[in-house]
């Protein structure tokens, strides 16, 4: 949040109605009228502070784009200034939509909390809360009041990726328990049941007390966490998925038990005594199958992050006392020195200190091709050293590791909720009690216009109507699509930081690409020399060059330097090096005076350049740098020097135009060299001459024609714009991923990655979208069916659970997204 300068409201960036730039700094405001407020002086108001406020408050800037809040999550409570704590806690014990929603509603009520998302999928609440009001234990003690069960570590501790797979492991194995007792006693039930037709020598009256026997323990043991959850919520005057279970079995139970024990009552009224024991045993079987193969199906949802996770090295050899070696990995301490072998991973982040070698990074990069690496350079734990030995000092470990702080992301991620899952928040706060009125409407209108003994019919309804509604599928429609599909981003070196990141990304209709670092590598390399005196050649020329500038800092000198020694010449020792800021440098080189520089310092030192006017000409309408070389009194030659195009980026021009979007280029460059890097990648549309607080207002301008407009950039000097348009998407190095704020972050700087981002947006909501209908769907065209009597409630309890695993199923099948080649 940031903070008003003219009145002092805290205001969230990404919806603040009004904003401007002063002296390279962005300012929020609450409205306009403070925004004009602030323009009409605005050294004025930031040195007298915002009214009514004392000491005035240091103004937050937002330098980097803000993550954005998924807008489905509960409304903000007004919040201070005060840097608001997240706590993410486990949570046992939901199993439908209805349950996220009493959840949040429960959180949002505790003094303190600003906001609150639950998801069903990773079972897991996300709090953002102010420290000085609540506390930890305040939110887990809501939770626990509404009938579920936090599962948070001790004080200082954190839930490992082996605890959290014990607890779901553990739990599995009860709910597995408690299906096969259930299951082992509803076969002889159902059989009972038919025992008239089967012929068994039973009267009814031993085959009703047997079956009593046999149900009571499924009811009230394998059952148990029905009427425990019901009861929890029921407390708070509440209903949930457990309130329909619960009342529809008991009511199936109770009628029977009356039926076994009080016969006496039904012939009396001139009823004959029946029982529903196998329809209540079937309905608590089939649910927990349902959720049975709803968890193993849920586990596979979350197998990209556990295939992140296990990428990490389990020991590292280190350098103790002089001697090494081999401790767990949590162990590593920063400054310790590692020693990475040929075939091992390597254990943490560092930088190496001896030793070469070619490292593997496709984990983190996705690029198959090993990358070199040498003394100075940064290693990144948990990839994979190829060839030689070297050591390197830790410099980040633990929980601050690239591949910690991205699996972090991830697990974020996968936890947040797109704008789309308000339509099922909003259905799952008001869906139970509906279904309760309807199965009340369903027994009243059977029992007093059905046929005779209209009591038999008018139970079995009721009971099939509150069975098939309970909104397992709703609840899981959108949070496994959500999971599968961040997680299958994340093994393709593409980071999506919300579900709302990924709902946008799947309307954009235009792609900003920023130049340089994005386009372009970055980095200046010669591109063409021109020889332009008798008996000198290129290399000769590119040697002489190079041999001047070796004493250079200018990047147009060390490109020149870097390509001379990849072409093995060999430099010859300079003297009475000096630079002319702005226009090259001077050199001796084999007692010849040398010259590299541009048109001006030829001119300054009378050196003519006739002839070669047409040659610069063309290099410059190309996009290229042409500097003279200058040997004693004559030039010999122009090396012409440009940014390198990146690998794939035409490649990746093509890939965002076939999925039908405008490809835009902004740069600070000039026209002519912004048009020359164009016209190779293949972008029509360029603006030029663009200064960095600029760019967010022709991303704004674009904005203003109509388009859903993604930011392409490095996340640090396109922050103003990567934070106006729809999506920021993010260029990051891996070891930095961590700094990055775009909505979405391409590990590897490849910049297919952005249309792999779209089209596994587009997959994913398209993937949503298919289970939510199904999930509405179901309900709308079974609930009729079982108010009319057409569907029992064993088939009801069947259909219900087949409708959460048919979801979760549909969501896997993101598990097989590729990107287009």
């Amino acid at each position: 949040m940031a903070i008003d300068p003219v009145c002092g409201m805290a205001v969230d960036e990404k919806t603040a109605p009004a904003t401007a730039v002063h002296e390279g700094t962005t300012y929020y405001f609450c409205a306009p009228g403070c925004k004009r407020t602030f323009e009409k002086d605005p050294a004025a108001v930031l040195k007298g502070g915002p009214k009514g406020m004392s000491p005035p408050p240091v103004q937050m800037v937002t330098m980097m784009p803000p993550r954005a809040k998924p807008v489905s999550e509960q409304p903000a409570k007004p919040a201070s200034a005060t840097k608001l704590a997240s706590l993410t806690i486990p949570i046992e014990g939901m199993s439908c939509a209805s349950c996220v929603a009493k959840i949040e509603q429960g959180l949002s009520e505790v003094p303190g909390v600003v906001r609150a998302s639950v998801n069903l999928a990773t079972e897991k609440a996300t709090v953002e809360y102010q420290p000085g009001v609540a506390n930890p234990d305040m939110l887990q003690e809501a939770i626990r009041s509404l009938g579920y069960t936090p599962v948070m570590p001790a004080a200082h501790e954190t839930e490992t990726s082996k605890s959290k797979e014990a607890r779901k492991q553990a739990a599995y194995r009860s709910l597995r328990a408690r299906f096969w007792f259930a299951a082992a006693l509803t076969v002889p039930v159902m059989i009972l049941s038919m025992s008239e037709h089967l012929g068994l020598p039973l009267s009814q009256s031993a085959s009703f007390r047997l079956q009593l026997l046999l149900t009571t323990p499924i009811q009230f043991w394998a059952g148990w966490q029905f009427y425990k959850g019901a009861i929890a919520v029921g407390r708070h005057r509440t209903t949930d998925m457990n309130t329909l279970i619960a009342v529809g079995t008991s009511a199936a139970y109770g009628y029977s038990l009356a039926a076994t024990l009080a016969p006496g009552v039904f012939t009396a009224a001139g009823a004959t005594p029946q029982v529903y024991f196998d329809s209540s045993a079937a309905i608590i079987t089939l649910i927990l199958l349902g959720r049975l193969l709803e968890a193993r199906a849920k586990g596979r949802t979350s197998e990209a992050l556990t295939r992140l996770i296990g990428l990490q090295a389990k020991q590292a050899r280190v350098i103790c006392e002089g001697r090494e070696r081999d401790i767990p990995i949590g162990e590593v301490r920063v400054g310790d020195v590692v020693i990475v072998r040929p075939g091992e991973k390597v254990p943490v982040d560092g930088v190496i200190l001896e030793g070469n070698s070619s490292l593997d990074e496709s984990m983190l990069t996705g690029e198959s091709m090993p990358v070199d690496k040498g003394p100075g350079d940064r290693v990144i734990g948990a990839t994979l050293n190829c060839t030689g030995s070297f050591r390197f000092a830790a410099t980040q470990v633990g929980a601050d590791t690239a591949l910690a702080q991205i699996v972090k992301l991830v697990e974020e991620a996968q936890g947040s909720k797109p704008p789309i899952a308000r339509l099922v928040d909003q259905v799952a706060s008001v869906f139970v009690p509906i279904v309760i009125g309807a199965a009340l409407l369903t027994f009243g209108l059977w029992f007093a216009f059905g046929p005779a003994q209209a009591f038999t019919p008018a139970l079995l309804n009721f009971v099939a109507v509150l069975i098939i509604a309970c909104p397992c599928a709703l609840g899981l429609a959108t949070p496994t699509s959500i999971m599968v599909g961040i997680g299958r981003g994340a093994e393709h070196g593409i980071l999506i930081r919300s579900g709302a990141a990924l709902e946008q990304a799947r309307a954009l209709t235009a792609v900003v690409l920023d130049k340089t670092g994005t386009l372009t590598k970055g980095e200046l390399a010669v591109k063409e020399i021109v020889v332009h005196r008798d008996g000198w050649s290129r290399d000769k020329i590119l040697q002489i060059a190079a041999s001047a500038e070796q004493g250079s800092e200018h990047p147009i000198g060390e490109a020149i330097v870097k390509t001379a020694r990849e072409a093995h010449l060999a430099l010859e020792t300079s003297k009475d090096f000096a630079a002319v800021p702005g226009h090259g440098i001077r050199a001796t080189v084999q007692g010849q005076p040398v010259r590299v520089g541009n048109l001006r310092l030829m001119e300054v030192d009378g050196l003519p350049v006739a002839g070669l006017e047409a040659e610069v000409a063309r290099l410059a309408e190309a996009g290229l740098t042409p500097m003279f070389v200058a040997v004693g009194a004559s030039v010999v030659g122009v090396v012409a020097v440009a940014d390198q195009v990146k690998e794939h980026a035409r490649e990746a021009v093509a890939a965002l135009k076939a999925l039908g979007l405008e490809v835009v280029m902004l740069t600070g460059d000039n026209p002519r060299t912004a048009a020359a890097v164009a016209r190779e990648v293949g972008i029509e549309r360029v603006l030029a001459e663009v200064l960095p607080e600029a760019k967010a207002r022709e991303v704004k301008r674009l904005q203003g024609e109509g388009k859903k407009v993604a930011m392409v950039g490095d996340g640090i000097n396109d922050a103003p714009a990567l934070a106006q348009a729809d999506v920021g998407i993010a260029i990051g190095a891996g070891a930095d991923v961590a700094l990055e704020a775009a909505d979405i972050t391409l590990v590897g700087g490849d910049l297919r990655g952005v249309s792999a981002a779209i089209a596994l947006s587009r997959a994913t909501m398209r993937n949503i979208k298919q289970n939510l209908f199904w999930a509405f769907v179901y309900n709308i065209v079974l609930i009729p069916a079982a108010a009319l009597g057409w569907l029992n409630p064993i088939l009801a309890a069947g259909a219900m659970g087949a409708s959460s695993v048919s979801v979760v199923s549909n969501a896997l099948r993101l598990r097989f997204f590729k990107p287009a080649a």
